[in-house]
């Protein structure tokens, strides 16, 4: 990120929930959540060659290193459409 955050990170923790006013935005009741739809993206399985260094270090991080190398391409895909 290039831009330094101006948000007092400090502050925001030490804020009580009750303390938050949440008057210009409406409450989520139970009609909210019985009627919402979670919409998950399609995955399709493909063949992708990668440096073998670069494919070592993410599985090195663990157990979903392709869903991780995933979010990072779809960071990626967003960043160059905001640009546009």
């Amino acid at each position: 990120m290039s831009n330094e955050s101006k948000t007092d990170w400090n502050r925001l923790a030490e804020t009580e929930d009750r303390d938050i006013d949440t008057s210009d935005i409406p409450e989520l009741d139970d009609s909210f959540f019985r009627d919402a739809e979670l919409k998950v993206p399609a995955k399709r399985a493909v063949t992708l060659r990668l440096d073998e260094d670069v494919l070592s270090w993410f599985k090195a991080q663990g157990k979903g290193y392709q869903t991780r190398i995933n979010q990072l391409l779809r960071r990626y895909m967003e960043n160059q459409q905001s640009r546009r």
